[in-house]
């Protein structure tokens, strides 16, 4: 028996949304009130190669020009730092490394009437800021970004000038997200002396640097803070209900006004928190779902007070998605109407610049995701970019938002410093993302030990502080443990389980794909009857090898593995299976391992964007099911 949905919307209001954050992390936009800065290009670059890597500190490189101290070599940004140059040494380097700018600010941004903020969008993973030698903030974990106000500073040098230095380190412990552990080999009969070697527990090179943009941005001295969104609708109105946060002023008089795709207003508001409503309301819906899909109003938020006998006033614009999200034992429902995620698991990942912001390969991705018919991704195993996550808002695109919980195995990383960490992790993602039309569900780990004891306390902890920051949306995390074993399974909403049938399991035997894939998903929601995803599944090919019969590394045996798996789909997603993500949309580099070639071969596509024959299967069945599901606008078809 199907039970009730589970509605993830705004009902009444702001008190059924979001919990409120005392400090916001708006995506800096310009407008009349705010300039942007953005500190992209070259900066100088040194790690530091001492024994316990701290000498940057000991000798204090940021209290003058990093060339000062020692040779520097230009490193761009955004971009990993492990590829960039010939030093074997920098490619797995662990521990501090030291980047440098300087900037000129603009004059008229040093007044007592502006905010100047540093912001960086990400680092990996622990980061010291000094500004002109000055320390204005530190930040634990990588993927997200972090800020802090500098015009105290700034006023305090003369002429402008705006020297930012910035300490990384990427040493993983127990603690950390991702954990890790450091190894310190004391034997000099086989290794160099002070050997040390970063170990980790998951599947991808642990790429390090300055990954996204770093920029300077403007405020007004009052200024909007944050806006939190929930939309829902009833037959052709839509609700909005907002709340805007403004620091710096006790008595702000706000105005919120909402424009359609052609800029003209359909609905405003006033106060710093209310509902509006939109008549004819054009709802956000998924890529092949609607002919019009992603479609996003503007939220324009401004405001104005006298303080001290001046008039301040701020304007922010925030695109905004019409849409809800529900739940059932068998269904995902986006608009009321069943969703059938048929996508990709993906990596920021990329020739020479690694993890490192890279707007052409994001175009292209974008494209290649539609043109294989793609209505969806999931962030594994970390928080992509927020440019990302606007290209997903704007193309329709349905995202499984998921937090770097990657490679928790050891029982030491479900201790108290472990799981406060995760929970502040999850603060700072859903205060990133909760605005984004396209997120319509929360991962708060991949594959972590989940059939140790202690697992228990930490995900049901995890997942309510998880909800209580977001009740609009789902909670998961991905699993590959025992389903009668697995002791986080009965706190997510949807089950996402991942499986590797003749290949970690059963290796080159594609004939118990069909038994154990169909064993697998009846075990599963015979036991807690939730809703399915199968959120990875695939095997690796070396682009261009071929045999027949087919053999595992092939292109062959590659589309072999998806058809089987495929076949149990068919028959599933009739009864309570929402989902299929193939593992992965591209080949992305690995640690080296005796089982990884220059890096994971299970994309569909090569490193370098180019198809295998995998691609053009999964295109032909991912537009077949679009036609199938009802999902496929009137007049689209299989381009």
């Amino acid at each position: 028996e199907q039970r009730s949905p589970t509605t993830y919307s705004v009902r009444e209001g702001p008190s059924a949304g979001l919990a409120y954050h005392s400090c916001g992390m708006l995506f800096p936009r310009e407008s009349s009130s705010r300039e942007i800065k953005e500190l992209n290009g070259l900066w100088n670059f040194r790690a530091d190669h001492s024994l316990n890597r701290n000498l940057g500190f000991e000798q204090a490189w940021y209290k003058s020009r990093l060339a000062e101290s020692g040779p520097v070599i230009d490193m761009p940004v955004p971009a990993s730092y492990n590829d960039i140059t010939q030093d074997p040494r920098l490619r797995d380097f662990i521990g501090w490394v030291w980047y440098e700018r300087e900037v000129l600010v603009p004059s008229g941004w040093v007044s007592e009437e502006t905010r100047v903020v540093l912001r960086v969008g990400s680092a990996h993973y622990y980061s010291v800021v000094w500004v002109n030698g000055i320390k204005v903030m530190e930040h634990e974990g990588g993927h997200l970004p972090f800020e802090a106000e500098i015009v105290e500073v700034l006023r305090n040098n003369p002429g402008g000038a705006c020297r930012i230095t910035i300490a990384v380190n990427n040493t993983l412990t127990l603690q950390t997200l991702p954990p890790g552990t450091i190894q310190h080999i004391d034997d000099p009969t086989r290794y160099p002396a002070d050997y040390v070697v970063q170990n980790t527990n998951f599947d991808f090179f642990n790429y390090a640097g300055l990954h996204r943009p770093v920029m300077l941005y403007t405020t007004p001295k009052a200024y909007v803070d944050d806006i939190t969104v929930l939309t829902t609708f009833a037959d052709n109105i839509g609700l909005l209900s907002y709340q805007v946060s403004v620091l710096g002023s006790p008595n702000p008089t706000v105005t919120v006004t909402l424009s359609d795709k052609d800029g003209c207003c359909v609905a405003s508001s006033t106060g710093p928190s209310g509902v509006i409503k939109v008549t004819d309301a054009n709802l956000w819906w998924p890529y092949l779902m609607h002919e019009n899909p992603g479609y996003l109003y503007s939220m324009g938020v401004s405001w104005a007070a006298f303080i001290v006998g001046s008039v301040y006033e701020d304007v922010y614009a925030l695109p905004v998605g019409i849409r809800t999200v529900q739940v059932t034992n068998t269904q995902f429902l986006i608009n009321n109407k069943p969703f059938y995620f048929h996508g990709v698991n993906k990596h920021e990942d990329a020739d020479i610049r690694g993890k490192g912001l890279d707007w052409p390969l994001m175009v292209k991705d974008f494209n290649l995701l539609k043109w294989l018919g793609a209505n969806s991704f999931r962030t594994s195993h970390y928080p992509y970019a927020e440019e990302i996550m606007q290209m997903a808002d704007r193309h329709g695109i349905v995202v499984i938002d998921e937090c770097p919980g990657v490679g928790i195995k050891d029982i030491r990383s479900f201790g108290n410093a472990s799981l406060s960490h995760h929970l502040a992790v999850m603060d700072e993602l859903v205060r990133r993302d909760k605005n984004h039309a396209s997120v319509v569900m929360w991962s708060v780990a991949n594959e972590p030990a989940a059939e140790m004891p202690p697992a228990g306390f930490y995900f049901k902890t995890l997942m309510a502080h998880t909800k209580s920051l977001d009740p609009t949306r789902p909670v998961t995390f991905i699993t590959d443990s025992n389903f009668a074993r697995d002791k986080g399974a009965p706190y997510v909403d949807v089950i996402c389980v991942n499986s590797y049938f003749s290949w970690y399991h059963d290796p080159g035997h594609l004939e118990v794909i069909p038994f154990q894939l169909n064993t697998q998903f009846e075990n599963w929601y015979g036991k807690y009857q939730k809703p399915i995803i199968q959120s990875e599944y695939g095997a690796d090919v070396v682009p261009g090898l071929h045999t027949d019969p087919p053999m595992m590394f092939t292109e062959e045996y590659q589309k072999m593995v998806l058809q089987n798996y495929h076949d149990v789909f068919d028959r599933k997603r009739k009864e309570y299976v929402i989902g299929e993500l193939i593992w992965n949309f591209a080949d992305f580099m690995t640690a080296q391992t005796v089982t990884r070639v220059v890096g994971n071969k299970k994309g569909i596509f090569s490193r370098q964007r180019h198809p295998k024959a995998g691609a053009f299967l999964l295109r032909e069945r991912y537009w077949r099911l679009a036609n199938e599901t009802g999902l496929l606008p009137v007049g689209a078809r299989y381009p």
